[in-house]
């Protein structure tokens, strides 16, 4: 039976508490016209942080246990803190059937090297499930090939173990297909790679049987270049804006592509991928001259010469204006997305950290969900075999022998080749007020799952066309919207992870 403030009475009782905390607190109260729209549950924000290059394993490989050295930011875990399926658990730690055994990484050894991770070399890598030739197909050529199974723990990620013993993690979320970034990037928001109608420059090594497996550019965007492609079909915006839910992809450096940082990687980059901007693949949802809001109050709504592409400020801007989009995606600039190409777990804390203290200070934090996601594995290792729920059979597949991610034709979703799927396991957390607290989910999820969970919650239908949003496991199991008190606020320090004192 429902608690009375699970039901919608409650739910409206538990705002109306929050608002006069806010005014007697001083605190800013906007009014949000997107707190009108229906929802199947009480979040009314859904924020998704996508971050770069990591699987479970890198991150999680010990999780609960941290080896605590002194001089290290230090990690204890909470009693009865939920067994996860990890390297230590596995027994990966000391028996690996990989060529080198994983060595943990400590806060000094932040800085890694960038792997391959590239559609056939992952598939490679797998060695027809035994996840025992990382070294051989994905390290890079320019570090020891070892260090592709190593992994940190919770004195260098800290605050991702924290959010974890806060709220909800998953052990079993699952890149939507191996490769590199651009895939990732469009499973998350149309689940379809499969759809290349436009292109320019070779492309050869980015597509096969006109499904984009690389990292060409977005053919509707002026900064990318030299090769680039266009996609067909619908991708979660449309859905969104046929049910005039206000939505954007907010990334670092939209604003300016030139826009660059030092990294402390060494080097300057650029704050703006091109090929880390999914909806400028699609002429519906591209933004191709990077044009601004042409005001505060229009951003993430149809109409406006931005059409939902937008800089990280932006976001701010609207939210602080009364103005918190239904859905945002929240793209890092290049030095703090944590690729460890270009950079690394504390800089990408940093940024997390930040982004998530200022939205639980907000107002709105009651009716918020932040899924905290990666784009694909960087190459690395994780010990998991994902299940083969659509095959494939092309010159780029290699899951079970040259040409193959399984051999029966039947089993391709639409027909469509080289959208092998699963790929490898990726982190992935819940924070929100409503997140189960300390838990950890089991269930088989993927990148498409926050497709589903947004379509779910705001009633939008399915995109179609073999879309994986249709195979998606349940997010839901993460949450408890039963509840009769929602999780406390965890404000964590930036620079250390640690939770900040009270």
């Amino acid at each position: 039976m429902k608690s009375a403030s699970s039901s919608p009475a409650g739910f409206a009782r538990r705002a109306v508490s929050l608002a006069m905390c806010c005014m007697l607190s001083g605190m800013p109260l906007a009014v949000n016209a997107q707190q009108k729209v229906a929802t199947t549950t009480p979040i009314k924000h859904v924020v998704i942080i996508f971050q770069e290059n990591r699987t479970f394993d890198q991150y999680f490989g010990s999780y609960p246990n941290a080896l605590n050295l002194p001089g290290e930011t230090p990690f204890y875990a909470k009693k009865g803190t939920p067994t996860v399926n990890n390297l230590q658990t596995a027994g990966m730690l000391t028996a690996n059937p990989n060529s080198a055994q994983p060595q943990r990484l400590s806060p000094a050894d932040y800085i890694v090297c960038s792997d391959s991770h590239d559609y056939s070399d992952e598939q490679k890598a797998w060695d027809n499930g035994l996840m025992d030739m990382f070294p051989e197909h994905t390290a890079s050529s320019g570090c020891a090939s070892s260090q592709v199974v190593d992994y940190f723990d919770g004195n260098t990620v800290t605050a991702l173990w924290n959010y974890a013993q806060h709220f909800a993690m998953s052990d079993n979320s699952l890149n939507t297909s191996p490769g590199p970034s651009s895939p990732g990037a469009i499973n998350l928001i149309s689940g379809q790679t499969h759809g290349v109608v436009a292109s320019l420059g070779d492309i050869s090594n980015d597509t096969i049987a006109g499904t984009l497996i690389g990292d060409a550019d977005p053919l509707y965007d002026d900064c990318g270049s030299p090769d680039q492609v266009g996609l067909g079909g619908k991708n979660i915006g449309d859905l969104l804006n046929a049910k005039n839910i206000t939505w954007g992809w907010f990334e670092g450096g939209f604003a300016d592509c030139n826009q660059s940082h030092t990294t402390v990687n060494g080097g300057v980059r650029k704050d703006y991928i091109p090929h880390h901007a999914p909806f400028m693949y699609y002429t519906s949802t591209a933004n191709p001259h990077h044009l601004r809001p042409s005001s505060v109050a229009m951003i993430g709504h149809q109409g406006d010469q931005a059409n939902h592409n937008y800089d990280i400020p932006d976001f701010w801007n609207a939210v602080n204006a009364g103005n918190f989009p239904a859905v945002s995606f929240i793209k890092a600039p290049a030095y703090a997305d944590g690729n460890s190409g270009y950079s690394n777990p504390l800089a990408e804390q940093q940024f997390v950290v930040d982004f998530i203290n200022h939205l639980q200070s907000l107002p709105q934090w009651h009716d918020t969900a932040v899924f905290l996601a990666w784009d694909d594995t960087g190459g690395w290792y994780d010990h998991v075999m994902p299940p083969i729920v659509n095959q494939s059979q092309t010159a780029r597949d290699f899951v079970s022998g040259p040409g193959f991610c399984g051999n029966n034709a039947s089993k391709v979703a639409g027909g469509y080749q080289g959208r092998c799927a699963y790929g490898q396991r990726l982190p992935m957390l819940v924070v929100s007020p409503w997140a189960k607290q300390n838990f950890v989910d089991h269930g088989i999820t993927d990148q498409t799952s926050m497709i589903r969970f947004i379509e779910d919650n705001w009633s939008t239908g399915r995109i179609g066309d073999s879309s994986f949003d249709a195979l998606a496991g349940d997010l839901t199991p993460m949450f408890d919207f039963q509840r009769d008190d929602l999780a406390p606020r965890l404000f964590l320090d930036p620079a250390t992870g640690l939770p900040m004192s009270k």
